[in-house]
């Protein structure tokens, strides 16, 4: 079984700022901009707010409410009036995808979805981030793969309830894919079966990928099991050793890693890494939404 640590939403590159992590402790991950997208921003909302006045405020009117959105990986069952047979899915193509498919993802596999976030406060009628707070990635999401479709291939209405989907406004690209979420998730060892997809709603220490304390999003805390011990493969474009070390304050819990700066898609063969399942289960055990709540 693979498990893909995929980073999905607003960053410094892609929209211009983190996703917020609201006064609540609720997070949301913004869809990036997309001019070919048929949804704006102004046509999504989370919990009583409106996107597109969202993207304005923390962007500084950067990007616009009118703008399209990318709403890619599409998670959230509230975001926008849903045809019968909706469930989540996430759309891949380019170098991404061809990474995806020399690493065999299908399946049964495993999407772990993890972005850039900062707390946000509003004043004055206005959101805006909280001055001096840290920029962290964390978790926010899971879906596990029940069927693989290449958009190009797909005949008649095929997917109907999918073609509000962005990915379907690319034009013809064979690699254009879409990863369509399964019912349930089915972890080696865990006995019964999980949810096949859902949110992580709330911040939680837990779902915090970057070392506490440290000014790089980049460096990352992750449970040893991760750790690339001899005879592992260690996480796709984070082989060089140099990347990886024990943690200096956990060792006996915790490993290092000092994240790429590029890369969307990160594949981990996880039947290599005895732990890895449990700590898999307890996240969305404990702390996981399903859409289907």
């Amino acid at each position: 079984m693979r498990l893909i640590l995929s980073r999905k939403g607003f960053d410094s590159s892609a929209g211009g700022c983190p996703s917020p992590i609201f006064p609540d402790g609720s997070l949301y991950p913004l869809p990036i901009p997309d001019p070919l997208s048929t949804i704006p921003f102004n046509a999504l909302e989370f919990a009583g707010e409106n996107i597109g006045s969202l993207v304005e405020d923390l962007t500084r009117r950067r990007h616009a409410g009118d703008e399209g959105a990318h709403l890619d990986p599409d998670m959230y069952r509230d975001a926008l009036a849903r045809e019968r047979g909706w469930r989540p899915l996430l759309g891949q193509t380019g170098a991404a995808q061809g990474h995806l498919r020399r690493r065999g993802v299908t399946g049964g596999d495993l999407f772990l979805y993890f972005g850039l976030f900062r707390p946000v406060e509003k004043a004055g009628g206005q959101w805006h981030f909280v001055k001096g707070s840290p920029a962290r990635h964390i978790l926010w999401g899971w879906m596990a793969v029940g069927r693989v479709a290449a958009v190009d291939e797909l005949e008649g209405n095929t997917l109907g309830w999918a073609r509000y989907h962005p990915h379907f406004n690319l034009g013809p690209d064979a690699n254009n894919t879409l990863y369509i979420s399964g019912d349930r998730a089915a972890l080696p060892g865990q006995g019964q079966s999980l949810p096949g997809a859902g949110i992580f709603p709330r911040l939680d220490e837990r779902l915090v990928l970057t070392h506490p304390g440290s000014s790089r999003p980049s460096a990352w805390r992750l449970p040893k099991c991760l750790y690339p011990e001899p005879g592992r493969e260690p996480l796709t474009y984070h082989t060089n050793r140099w990347r990886w070390e024990p943690d200096k304050e956990d060792p006996a819990t915790y490993c290092r890693l000092q994240s790429a700066a590029r890369g969307q898609e990160f594949v981990l063969d996880i039947d290599q890494y005895p732990g890895a399942t449990e700590w898999l289960a307890g996240l969305i055990r404990k702390l996981g939404e399903s859409w289907r709540q």
